[in-house]
């Protein structure tokens, strides 16, 4: 009998184990749904207003219109660099990149071979 109550003793240390576990997860479940509902709070709180999104959206609008400008005069600017032939052809064969690449680095260092070459290799 004092086996079977041992076993029975250890079995019942066993049972209050589980339980207090149980108690712990559980505890653990409830806070970290208790962060989790604060920062839900924090967010359902904080509100866009349709004024803010339309400005944002007009700033990025604006952005891009004065790059394309901006951009649109540079390219403008570069064709009206004179470049010669016989250099787009060097650059091109020295270099093995494409016409378009190497007349408008040339373009871009105002026609100099030499500064377009190290261009194009510093790159």
């Amino acid at each position: 009998m004092t086996e079977a109550e041992e076993i029975n003793g250890t079995e019942v240390e066993d049972d209050e184990q589980d339980s207090k576990q149980k108690k712990s997860d559980a505890k653990r479940h409830d806070d970290g749904a208790a962060d989790l509902e604060r920062v839900t709070d924090y967010a359902e709180e904080k509100e866009i207003s349709a004024a803010n999104i339309s400005s944002a959206v007009e700033q990025f609008g604006n952005q891009r219109n004065k790059e394309n400008e901006l951009r649109v005069a540079k390219e403008k600017e570069l064709q009206k660099v004179q470049v010669k032939k016989e250099d787009i052809e060097l650059i091109m064969n020295e270099l093995l990149v494409s016409k378009s690449h190497a007349e408008k680095v040339l373009r871009e260092q105002s026609g100099d071979v030499v500064a377009a070459l190290e261009a194009i290799i510093s790159n």
